[in-house]
């Protein structure tokens, strides 16, 4: 049997006291590579964001790689991030820092201090999304697909059982678009369970998964062609 990764059972999300999503019934098995999709607007982001503990839970269960997100205390959010690869539409790099440095901000700031197995996992990440010879490179020399897939390499850095990719290719050319979503789905294939964010209904097209969209304050699968 899979492992659990993700459970939400009648959960209603709320962003600044209005409820964008109500009755909510969830469950993420390790492996799955899920998209939600719906209008802006519609509450995806704000789903998103309940799951990585921006937003709190205030109603209905949910639990997400062994945390339970009610009763999570401020202190245990780092812990619970670590455990989860979060990559956005706007990169979020530094860009007083090259990609190396970027990466090892993350490790460092995560508790990694030997110097050679930082390296190590830098080089082993980066291999991933193909970009191990951009190092040196500093985020304004690269072009925004490069740029996201340094993003979704610091989102592997440490491991995580989940990750979540919010409209990752929103800023992206849909040549581009294509580029990271074979990253993403290689990372898929490779093991890793990923919830994706998107609006690109040609991506959905091509590569098709499970689909759970958001319209009218609900959450709920559909059939592709129906998208």
């Amino acid at each position: 049997m899979s492992q659990t990764i993700l459970s939400l059972t009648d959960v209603t999300i709320y962003q600044e006291n209005n409820a964008v999503l109500t009755h909510v019934n969830l469950e993420v098995k390790n492996g799955d590579f899920i998209y939600i999709i719906g209008k802006t607007g519609s509450g995806k982001s704000s789903f998103m964001k309940t799951l990585y503990a921006d937003l709190p839970l205030t109603e209905g269960e949910g639990t997400i790689v062994d945390y339970d997100l009610k009763t999570l205390k401020e202190k245990d959010i780092p812990y619970l991030r670590r455990k989860l690869g979060i990559v956005f539409q706007d990169f979020k790099l530094l860009p007083d820092r090259n990609v190396h440095d970027n990466l090892e901000f993350v490790l460092k700031a995560t508790g990694w201090a030997e110097k050679e197995e930082m390296q190590v996992q830098i080089e082993e990440v980066l291999d991933k999304v193909g970009m191990r010879n951009f190092m040196t490179k500093m985020p304004h020399q690269l072009s925004g697909g490069e740029q996201q897939r340094i993003a979704i390499a610091r989102a592997l850095l440490n491991d995580p059982e989940l990750i979540l990719a919010d409209e990752p290719t929103g800023n992206l050319d849909p040549q581009t678009s294509v580029e990271v979503m074979e990253v993403l789905k290689k990372i898929n294939q490779n093991g890793k369970t990923i919830l994706m964010a998107t609006h690109d209904y040609a991506l959905l097209m091509k590569y098709p998964s499970k689909t759970l969209k958001c319209e009218d304050k609900t959450l709920f699968e559909v059939v592709q062609r129906t998208v």
